[in-house]
């Protein structure tokens, strides 16, 4: 069976998963096609399953030192709208693999468990315990992960490097920025949900007052667009991209990016206004996502209601982000509710031992590229495992197009034929280096 067929298998399993999913039978389905696909595998690791999502040991020559987790979720986003390919065929054409999950992250995972197929034919053991983990609800709930995290810290276990999702390599991640870098997350931006809750007299809608429930709500948001209630701060991590990213860049920025240490107040004012992503870079956001009001057209609410979706920045942080944007709430009468407060990420060290590993295997494997090292926007799994894991990298080694990047949570997702093979190769050297 050849890499396409492989990935195609496990396209071909519907792992969509959703918050209130209870029947884990989907995801049964997903396991026993995964074992037939790597029967070496199942043969040599133990293997755990919490209500879907995996748990697997593949045991080491000296089990006395520290573990490495090698972690991608198994579970997928709903594919609505009209796909090129279908979602779930794993169709193969155009030299792409398409279908939803061969990016996000039924890709990454394939890859890090061929990589290990492999290795066990050859006779290969990793000198230290090398465990694969596997959630079916990062799309969704979180609490696969979470799970596994509560049994790793009753077993008292702790990896000294955890490999996620997270970046991969792309051209351009900064405007200007020539070739392809391999964008390696070190922290994330955490995830929280609030609810501001607008409340009134009601009454029927011939006879509006002024200052109604969903009058305050649309001033409030508003008033957050334009408020400065998140400050823009260059993050070491950030610099850092910078740094790598400068030579090379022309013109301006070639020399914005070299002289941080004079530039950095001009870039804090200027990268909000370039664009969503490099204001996400920089600061908290905050972005309204869901309302509600009265049931009926002609009838005024009572209680009226919109849910914010807040990324904090690591400066700014969650309490103060929240704290912040509660003031203003405040002076348009609404209340502010704490629905999920989301999880601080710590930040793995860029001199660190996991990540020189991460970016040493990727310089092998893909010399035409630069590394950099950067903030995910994103949430994954990995914001839980800071408590059992050293040294917490997110990176998933395919490269990818604009389009490719687009379609992830989009239409046509699709992996490059050509990436499979360095994407196994990464991994394995990988397995071997620990």
């Amino acid at each position: 069976m050849d890499y396409a067929e492989q990935l195609s298998r496990l396209i071909r399993c519907e792992t969509v998963s959703e918050k209130e999913q209870k029947d884990p039978t989907k995801f049964e389905r997903f396991h026993e096609v995964l074992w037939e696909v790597f029967p070496r595998l199942r043969e040599t690791v133990t293997a755990e399953v919490f209500h879907g999502s995996l748990l697997m040991k593949w045991a080491g020559r000296n089990p006395e030192k520290s573990p490495v987790f090698l972690m991608s979720h198994h579970d997928v986003v709903e594919a609505t709208g009209d796909w090129k390919y279908p979602p779930f065929s794993g169709a193969v054409a155009e030299g792409r693999l398409w279908g939803r999950g061969t990016l996000d992250t039924k890709g990454n995972l394939w890859a890090m468990l061929a990589a290990a197929e492999e290795l066990m034919a050859e006779g290969f053991q990793p000198d230290c315990d090398v465990y694969f983990i596997s959630s079916c609800n990062e799309e969704s709930t979180g609490l696969g992960g979470q799970e596994i995290v509560r049994v790793l810290k009753e077993r008292n276990i702790r990896a000294k490097l955890l490999l996620d999702e997270g970046g991969m390599i792309l051209p351009e991640p900064m405007p200007g920025a020539e070739g392809l870098f391999a964008m390696i997350g070190v922290a994330e931006k955490g995830c929280a949900d609030l609810r501001f809750v607008a409340r009134g007299n009601g009454g029927h809608a011939s006879a509006p007052g002024k200052d109604t429930p969903l009058v305050r709500l649309g001033k409030f948001m508003a008033a957050a667009e334009k408020a400065k209630l998140f400050p823009a701060e260059i993050h070491p991590v950030t610099a850092e991209l910078m740094r790598r990213l400068a030579p090379h860049m022309k013109g301006m920025m070639k020399f914005l990016f070299s002289h941080l240490s004079l530039t950095k107040p001009l870039l804090t004012f200027a990268m909000p206004r370039v664009s969503p992503t490099a204001g996400g870079l920089l600061k908290t956001t905050l972005a309204f996502t869901m309302a509600g009001g009265a049931e009926g057209s002609n009838v005024l609410p009572e209680t009226a209601w919109v849910i914010g979706n807040m990324r904090f920045s690591l400066h700014q942080g969650r309490e103060d982000s929240i704290r912040a944007v509660t003031e203003l709430a405040r002076r348009f009468d609404i209340e502010t509710e704490v629905l999920d407060p989301g999880v601080v990420s710590p930040v793995s060290d860029i001199n660190g031992e996991g990540y020189h590993l991460v970016e040493e295997t990727i310089r092998e494997v893909f010399p035409t590229v630069t590394p950099a090292p950067y903030v995910m926007l994103g949430a994954s799994d990995s914001r839980f495992f800071g408590e059992v894991a050293e040294s917490c990298i997110r990176f998933a080694p395919f490269t990818i197009d604009d389009q490719q990047f687009a379609s992830m949570h989009g239409l046509n997702e699709n992996v490059s034929l050509d990436t499979l093979e360095p994407a196994v190769r990464f991994f394995k050297n990988i397995l071997r280096k620990v």
